[in-house]
């Protein structure tokens, strides 16, 4: 009878007062336990952000940039497919959308100091809003754009012959999606001039 309950006593021991070793190994464990679900938690908060529902929570977005988006191809078109705004302005790959979500995170600052939170105020501001994105594209060449359409995928056979030719004098030339499709998701501002007219 006395050798179970001194095993007993050897555990109760041992949970009080554990080795070094295994203290190591338990705090280890539960170390990579909560990495895991921080990580679970956090990637599931960003991408929660890049949801179409998230994108127009506020009126600033719904009421203008996502009406006149909802006017375009990108939004209903014959194939079906549909670009969501975190499509066309959050890249994919995980280094540059945290960039991204960083830079965007400052521009939350419009929205909670009034300064677009009225159709008047965000006409008055649409010219440089617009111009930091597209200086974005710009700079990264187009990048997600080309998640979708790329020169290497247009086919000659099935793309009108006029803008077929413009794309690929656009490829030769260096030139990037957004160098001539300024305003094909949302109205361009009142100050935009072409430079090409």
């Amino acid at each position: 009878m006395s050798e179970p309950s001194g095993r007993v006593s050897r555990l109760i021991a041992f949970t009080r007062k554990p080795s070094a070793r295994y203290s190591i190994l338990a705090i280890s464990s539960l170390g990579f336990l909560a990495g895991i679900i921080f990580w679970g938690g956090f990637n599931t908060g960003i991408e929660a952000t890049n949801s179409l529902e998230f994108c127009i929570s506020c009126h600033e977005m719904r009421d203008n940039v996502y009406a006149e988006y909802k006017e375009t191809i990108h939004y209903s078109n014959r194939t079906g497919v549909r670009a969501i705004c975190s499509d066309c302005h959050v890249p994919k790959d995980w280094t540059h959308k945290m960039i991204r979500k960083s830079k965007a995170s400052f521009e939350v600052l419009g929205k909670i100091m009034g300064s677009i939170d009225t159709k008047e105020k965000f006409e008055a501001k649409r010219m440089e809003l617009a111009t930091h994105e597209w200086e974005r594209m710009k700079d990264t060449d187009s990048r997600e754009c080309r998640n979708c359409h790329s020169f290497e995928a247009m086919s000659a056979e099935l793309q009108k012959q006029t803008p077929y030719k413009k794309h690929m004098k656009a490829r030769n030339e260096g030139k990037t999606c957004i160098d001539c499709h300024k305003g094909i998701a949302h109205h361009l501002p009142k100050e935009y001039e072409d430079p090409d007219e």
